[in-house]
């Protein structure tokens, strides 16, 4: 299986500036104000902003099982670019581009190629990745409403 089966990816344009959607995902306590997926639950600790490295934790819940995570910021360039990971290995991440002053194309992506846990065919056979894109698709869309909501 190649590294680009393992990466689930969407993207949508946003009516706001890159920075204003940067703020938002950035910001570690707004991420159950747009999670689609139904799995954050709250942020449990964590900086006011992340930056390269920054450590922070969530409440989380899976298949109605309560869990928290901790999670380090991987990847980091400001209104661009931001990416963690948790002791699994897989990635979340978001890529803005700015398509005019306030205009921005978002793309979240997970990316489980490095995960170190179950099998990327168990992966498969859970349907991670099509729940991984229902929930990709949902966040995109509640981002793009808290973006040019806080906006405008």
């Amino acid at each position: 299986m190649s590294n680009d089966e393992q990466i689930v990816s969407e993207r949508i344009t946003i009516e706001a500036p890159a920075r204003v959607v940067f703020d938002i995902v950035a910001d570690p306590h707004q991420h159950s104000r747009i999670d689609g997926s139904g799995s954050v639950k709250g942020m449990t600790v964590g900086p006011e902003r992340l930056s390269q490295g920054a450590r922070f934790g969530a409440r989380m819940k899976l298949f109605g099982l309560p869990y928290r995570i901790t999670n380090r910021v991987v990847e980091f360039e400001e209104d661009r670019r931001i990416a963690w990971r948790h002791f699994g290995g897989h990635r979340w991440r978001y890529e803005l581009e700015p398509l005019g002053e306030a205009q921005t194309g978002v793309t979240e992506s997970f990316d489980y190629s490095r995960y170190t846990g179950l099998s990327a065919r168990t992966i498969r056979v859970a349907r991670f990745p099509a729940r991984n894109r229902r929930g990709i698709q949902e966040t995109l869309v509640n981002l793009k409403a808290a973006a040019e909501r806080d906006a405008s």
